[in-house]
């Protein structure tokens, strides 16, 4: 995996993103770019492919779903654009160790109680996640093995019972970061070192750089 510090990592992550969501519809050659970098950093990161094409499938249904009612021409790029952005994002997810959301977050120049939700939310769901998991250790031990025997065992009174026990354990969660001096407010001030700041500048002109064009090459062909 690449050696890159979990901040770094994010906001990388981020500039690929977003420059990716800026661009012009029907800029393909620069969508084009977008994907080559995207699949570069999933390459870089060493991503789980099966893990990545399994998210990947669950997440482009849904999106489906919300873009094909705007015709098969739009569709196609937002889609396509919507891949890079996925597979950019989940790449970084992916690879995130446990419990390490807040380093990640910690270099984002955002208010600090935006990071503090955010790091609170992630751990709630890193909580949610590992409940899934044990539910679905336990279906296997009782015979209930592959999807079909998994959705059979996620009744209504399942679900009910995977909320209570992720509630009970976020509270518990809680109860320790209290009695270990939590005052609603986290310590996750940080910086990036100088080499960094000067990668994120670079990344980010690049970035910019691909994502003006698209609109330069619309006002030339006009």
């Amino acid at each position: 995996m690449l050696k890159l510090s979990l901040p770094l990592r994010l906001q990388l992550s981020l500039v690929i993103v977003i420059g990716a969501a800026f661009l012009k519809h029907h800029a393909w050659s620069n969508l084009l770019v977008y994907g080559a970098i995207a699949f570069l950093w999933m390459w870089l990161l060493r991503v789980p492919i099966r893990k990545l094409g399994g998210l990947l499938g669950t997440e482009l249904i849904f999106l489906s779903l919300v873009a094909l009612p705007l015709g098969w021409e739009r569709a196609s790029f937002l889609l396509v654009r919507s891949l890079i952005c996925l597979i950019t994002m989940n790449s970084f997810l992916l690879t995130l160790p446990p419990h390490s959301f807040g380093i990640a977050l910690k270099g984002l120049p955002i208010p600090a109680p935006l990071k503090e939700n955010l790091l609170l939310s992630g751990q709630y769901l890193e909580i949610l996640l590992s409940e899934v998991a044990r539910m679905q250790r336990s279906a296997q031990l009782r015979g209930l093995n592959g999807a079909a025997g998994w959705l059979r065992y996620a009744s209504t009174a399942m679900i009910g019972a995977l909320y209570l026990r992720t509630l009970d354990r976020a509270e518990r969660v809680y109860a320790a970061m209290v009695t270990r001096g939590y005052n609603g407010q986290l310590p996750i001030d940080s910086t990036l070192r100088p080499k960094e700041r000067l990668t994120i500048l670079a990344a980010g002109a690049i970035a910019t750089c691909i994502t003006l064009s698209s609109y330069f090459q619309s006002f030339a062909h006009n």
